[in-house]
């Protein structure tokens, strides 16, 4: 049940003051070490002896060290999936999907560290150019800062740990406050093995104090930070001269066109809309439907959002468990009640019970309410009635943020004006605006800088260093 800190190889054992309760019981299921600045700083100290190493290290050895924790990751599935979902209240079955993920990141890095190369180019191309060899290598950043969310908190961080290992980089990691010993049992993976290079990875907890302190320090070349769009501000003005990677947040939208299988395009918006208790930056927040099939669209809706079954996040039949606090769960009950005061309408939901906000389905609703304008991060959905595609191509992108969008339609026509004209750093096409494989992943406006996905991560970790031999 303890997390302990690693600062580099070596496991400090304090006090576990700290305690995480489990949304769905109540229950005290971690408990975690306070972490102050001075912590923060004494990692990235470590991290920093730690970089030539590192950088000094054989990909062979890398890959070595990454084989190693993900066959340890495979061998315990299911323990790493009840952490999970003790910690967050993730179904139990997304929870073995996320810890499978996990795995499957970590090899993904490796195939990525292999093929990651540089160019070579002509130093002659132009009259006053000599002729000589040269060519661009990629090398490692340095020390990376790493800062994570609740929502994956297994995933999340091997999306960042992995390639800025695989990269040749040492790490700090931070993450959520709400899922410490997940975190803690992955980075005993690494530290663990018998292929770790020593202090390449350190883990530290703690609040915004710990992260200004990791943000501020000129040690890490890189910061990498999954979040809230307001923190990724911060981090900005923080950061001072270094790479900042920030993947922040979204209201994802899709378009619902009059020629699709509206039974399809149904029972997929609703497990992309309360998926998670729509928390994930991907959640699908807002469906425009073309008003020859809004009616018949809205019922299929409702009729499958039935089918999902909401409560014991241990059951493996549950689709959707409580949301990860009382803030979150109150929030998502007054942005509700606030949108009906405004004149929206709830067709289907709009209850809480405790932690548990029950899938909710809108309508009537403007882009002033915080339900359109703002990331919801809840089981939230509305339903827009437009004429035409150029109505919903507006409307989507009349938004702070560009993640992720998606449209449904059989008319090509359409699906390459999607592509084009959608304001956003990914397009789905007939499925939900929910996908994050190997694609570079990250959003244009408010969304965030950079990409992730292991081969567009191993570039974020990695500087261009150009040589020119005469």
């Amino acid at each position: 049940m303890e997390a302990h800190i690693f600062f580099g190889s070596t496991e400090v054992q304090r006090p576990c003051t700290n305690e995480t309760k489990s949304p769905y019981s109540g229950e005290v299921v971690s408990r975690y070490p306070e972490c102050t600045a001075e912590d923060a700083h004494t990692a990235l100290k470590i991290a920093d002896k730690a970089r030539k190493a590192m950088r000094t290290s054989t990909l062979a050895r890398r890959i070595k060290w990454l084989e190693d924790v993900a066959r340890a990751v495979d061998e315990n599935i299911e323990e790493l999936a009840q952490i999970i979902t003790d910690e967050v209240g993730k179904t139990i079955h997304f929870s073995r999907i996320e810890a499978q993920r996990c795995a499957e990141t970590i090899r993904l890095s490796i195939h990525a560290a292999v093929e990651l190369g540089g160019e070579t180019f002509n130093s002659d191309a132009m009259p006053s150019g000599r002729k000589s060899l040269s060519f661009y290598q990629r090398v490692p950043a340095g020390v990376v800062a790493a800062i994570t969310p609740f929502n994956f908190p297994l995933n999340l961080i091997i999306h960042k740990v992995a390639p800025a290992l695989a990269a040749g980089n040492s790490i700090v990691l931070k993450p959520a406050p709400e899922a410490p010993r997940i975190a803690y049992r992955l980075i005993k993976y690494f530290v663990d093995s018998p292929y770790a290079i020593e202090d390449a990875i350190s883990l530290i907890y703690g609040d915004a104090e710990v992260g200004t302190a990791l943000v501020q320090s000129p040690i890490p070349r890189v910061i990498s930070f999954t979040g809230s769009a307001a923190v990724g501000k911060r981090i900005m003005r923080n950061a001072g001269i270094k790479k900042v990677a920030l993947e922040l947040g979204g209201n994802a939208a899709t378009y619902i066109d009059k020629s699709v299988d509206l039974v399809d395009a149904a029972r997929k918006c609703a497990m992309g809309s309360f998926y998670n208790a729509g928390q994930a930056c991907v959640s699908l927040q807002r469906i425009y439907v073309h008003k020859d099939v809004y009616d018949s669209f809205t019922q299929l809706l409702v009729t499958e959002t039935t089918k999902l079954k909401v409560g014991d996040p241990n059951d493996p039949d549950t689709f959707m468990g409580p949301l990860i606090n009382k803030e979150t769960a109150e929030r998502a009950e007054n942005w509700v009640k606030s949108a009906v005061d405004e004149g929206a309408k709830i067709l289907f939901g709009g209850n809480r019970e405790g932690l548990y906000f029950y899938p909710t389905i809108m309508s009537s609703v403007t882009d002033s309410m915080n339900i359109i304008c703002e990331e919801v991060f809840a089981p939230i959905v509305s339903l827009m009635n437009v004429g035409s595609f150029d109505e919903a191509l507006s409307q989507i992108n009349n938004s702070q943020y560009g993640l992720q969008y998606s449209i449904f339609a059989n008319d090509l026509s359409l699906v390459r004006r999607a592509i084009d004209d959608f304001e956003c750093g990914g397009v789905v096409v007939n499925d939900i605006p929910t996908f994050r494989y190997l694609q570079p992943y990250g959003g244009t406006k408010q969304s965030g800088i950079g990409k992730e996905g292991p081969r567009y991560a191993l570039e974020e970790f990695t500087e261009i260093k150009s040589v020119v031999i005469f």
